[in-house]
């Protein structure tokens, strides 16, 4: 089960991955591309690997999923999941709204999560069953009682993979407005009441696990477009939304954007 210690852990992860990261900030750096030509500097890696040094001595019974490093005992019933730089493309820019992310799951569920903006010292941090905080005090999202009202923010156009875009413009044209860029510090606006939805697409493991407790914790709910909740084996497609009044008219939006597909 998830204890208070667990969350105390990913707090202390979340110190150590933001003293690797700050001297890397507006700095000179090594920078490298992965395959799908997405970037990954020393920060990431010194991020991820000094996350990786504390929980191997302190839960080495664990397993780790982490973007930079892989897996390790990924079929443990315990399993850390560490995206170390969530929005490299932000960092490497020197925007200050990229964010660590720091997940427990227990069979496939995330019940521990952290966003880290380590340049800003901004943390959200949520756990199962817990009020979600921002630096230590509880937040809530806001009500919102309609699309009407809606600020919607996605990381970016490009990250839509096939007709997945059509979806989404679908649904920004009947909100209010829509916000681009943010990668993780979105959830954590969700969480604090400023923004009502986000909505993305092809999203991994890593960069969804921390955010669910995050969300929801703060009175929010997070699922897929098919109003499914989110796990390990989720397809990548995200709905995270501050007023979960709101889940079926943006599903419906979203399938909207299907029509002729």
């Amino acid at each position: 089960m998830t204890t208070r210690d667990d969350l105390t852990l990913a707090h202390r992860l979340a110190d150590a991955a933001g003293e690797a990261i700050r001297p890397f900030f507006r700095a000179r750096f090594d920078l490298e591309f992965k395959s799908d030509r997405s970037p990954v500097t020393e920060a990431d890696k010194a991020a991820e690997a000094a996350i990786r040094a504390i929980l191997e001595k302190e839960r080495p019974s664990d397993g780790i999923i982490g973007e930079e490093y892989g897996a390790t005992r990924e079929d443990a019933e315990r399993v850390w999941v560490l995206d170390p730089i969530d929005g490299t493309r932000s960092f490497v820019a020197g925007r200050p709204i990229f964010g660590t992310l720091i997940a427990l799951t227990q069979a496939g569920w995330p019940t521990v999560g952290i966003i880290d903006q380590p340049i800003a010292k901004e943390r959200w941090a949520g756990m199962a069953g817990q009020p979600t905080t921002f630096n230590g005090k509880a937040v809530r999202t806001r009500a919102c009682r309609s699309l009407e009202e809606a600020i919607v923010a996605s990381t970016g156009p490009q990250y839509f993979p096939g007709c997945t875009g059509e979806h989404f413009s679908r649904l920004a044209g009947q909100c209010r407005d829509t916000v681009w860029g943010g990668d993780c510090y979105n959830y954590g606006l969700v969480a604090s009441g400023h923004v009502d939805i986000v909505v993305e697409a092809g999203l991994k493991l890593h960069d969804i696990a921390a955010l669910v407790p995050v969300v929801e914790g703060a009175g929010g709910r997070m699922c897929d477009w098919a109003g499914e909740p989110i796990d390990a084996q989720s397809d990548g497609r995200v709905i995270a939304v501050g007023d979960p009044a709101r889940v079926d008219d943006i599903i419906e939006a979203l399938a909207q954007g299907h029509e002729g597909h």
